[in-house]
């Protein structure tokens, strides 16, 4: 059975064997699928370049906020930016990890067991208040998120690529909310928040739903081929070794720092890099610059330490500040 890692390498060169777009044209795309985002989520681009340098990078995105200001719908617009197929899990917690995955079904025609893939066996799947079910079903997302791959009754089934989880969660405080494990929230590229909108975009968001939600109209940028190609395309650029150096400074100050109980993982590090290079070529560059890695610093970072003591849902402030204060007192590269 091929890994998801070895099937991703496949399609990366039958996209681009197949004509895939120029370099330049590339961009162009980038640029258009967070204009289009942003055509329905008004006002919000940071968090579109956001979303879309997660896809670039071929990872999955939390969006963590207050209910209703718009983290479902940004997930929307994100999925249906791309013609890939698309679907939506509410999670809640009477949710088995089989209404996730899928299940074996008794064939009587066949007299044997059937797999029927369940929902995540798309190319984006948006786990809606996703830290609403248990942990045991929060738990059937991590081989998915990790591997690209679910098993079922000892047999590995490869997903489709591209695949993305995009996951919205309330704050830990909300009533009926379960804290994410340290391990699934590991697995999340970039962890934002939506914030409220300007009263100008807010007045804006009013008339455009007078007829109804602008989502449902959103036509794609590209097809799924195209975004392969582009992840392909983001780990080629470059990035200077002193880059990779700020990083790892960072990284480890985070794991030697007196305010938290661990640091940022190896695979956050892993990761990091990565999102440094989608966040070059979201800026149409094919190089990272010091400052592609800086202003990931918190969103990449905050999810993925801890502070000492026994409040670990309700710190993401304190947590954040940290992280800030790290990068500030570590010096960018010449």
């Amino acid at each position: 059975m091929r890994s998801g890692e070895t099937l991703f390498q496949e399609n990366s060169q039958s996209a681009l064997k197949s004509g895939s777009q120029s370099l330049a044209a590339q961009f162009a795309t980038v640029r258009s699928l967070v204009g289009n985002i942003t055509s329905v989520v008004l006002g919000k681009e940071d968090v579109a370049r956001s979303c879309v340098i997660a896809l670039l990078a071929g990872e999955h995105l939390l969006l963590e906020d207050l209910p209703g200001v718009g983290k479902t719908l940004m997930g929307k617009a994100l999925a249906r930016s791309v013609s890939g197929e698309f679907r939506r899990i509410q999670f809640t917690p009477d949710l088995l990890p089989s209404d996730i995955v899928g299940s074996s079904i008794f064939a009587a025609s066949t007299r044997e067991f059937e797999f029927k893939p369940g929902p995540i066996f798309s190319n984006f799947v948006l786990a809606d208040e996703v830290n609403r079910a248990p942990p045991r079903t929060q738990s059937a997302l991590l081989e998915a998120m990790s591997d690209r791959q679910v098993s079922v009754d000892g047999i590995s089934h490869p997903l489709r690529l591209p695949f993305m989880v995009i996951a919205t969660q309330n704050p830990f405080e909300f009533e009926g909310t379960y804290v994410l494990p340290e391990s699934q929230l590991d697995r999340f590229l970039l962890r934002i928040s939506m914030g409220y909108p300007d009263r100008e975009f807010e007045e804006a968001i009013l008339n455009s739903h007078r007829l109804g939600e602008p989502v449902d109209q959103l036509k794609p940028i590209c097809d799924s081929q195209q975004i392969v190609a582009m992840q392909a395309s983001v780990r080629e650029v470059q990035v200077d070794p002193s880059i990779s150096d700020y990083i790892l400074r960072i990284v480890h100050a985070t794991r030697n720092s007196k305010d938290l109980a661990f640091g940022v993982s190896t695979r956050g590090v892993l990761l990091w890099y990565r999102a440094t290079q989608a966040a070059a070529f979201a800026d149409g560059r094919d190089y990272a610059i010091p400052d592609d890695a800086r202003n990931l610093a918190v969103s990449i970072c905050a999810h993925r330490v801890q502070t000492r003591g026994f409040m670990h849902g309700n710190q993401r402030g304190e947590v954040e500040e940290i992280i800030r204060r790290i990068v500030n007192q570590t010096p960018l590269p010449r």
